[in-house]
């Protein structure tokens, strides 16, 4: 039982480590079903959806540019806070949109 904890976490850990982090952590969840491991996917899933969001508004000249900056930053604290809960085994959604990506990706 333990294992299949330490697998998850591992996974979950996995998927904060870029787009190619999420897709293999995706892929090794396949075969094991971690539900720890499918809610840190999920959250991931949803910052990168959030990032493509942002890299489009910035093709807008500099309102557009001002909210990439933003956005950027925003992303980066979103991130760490998911990295370290997912660290900590802890299944707590990241700040300001994790509640989102909850509803959002509840099928993925």
């Amino acid at each position: 039982m333990e294992t299949q904890e330490t697998d998850g976490k591992q996974i979950g850990m996995i998927a904060y480590l870029t787009v190619i982090g999420l897709i293999i952590a995706f892929v090794m969840n396949n075969e094991k079903k971690s539900e720890f491991a499918q809610y840190h996917i999920r959250q991931m899933l949803g910052l990168f959806v959030s990032g493509v969001a942002i890299g489009l508004i910035g093709i807008i000249p500099i309102l557009g540019w001002l909210i990439v900056i933003v956005g950027v930053f925003i992303l980066f604290y979103m991130w760490v806070m998911g990295l370290i809960a997912a660290i900590n085994g802890q299944m707590k959604p990241m700040p300001i949109l994790g509640k989102k990506y909850e509803e959002w990706f509840a099928g993925a």
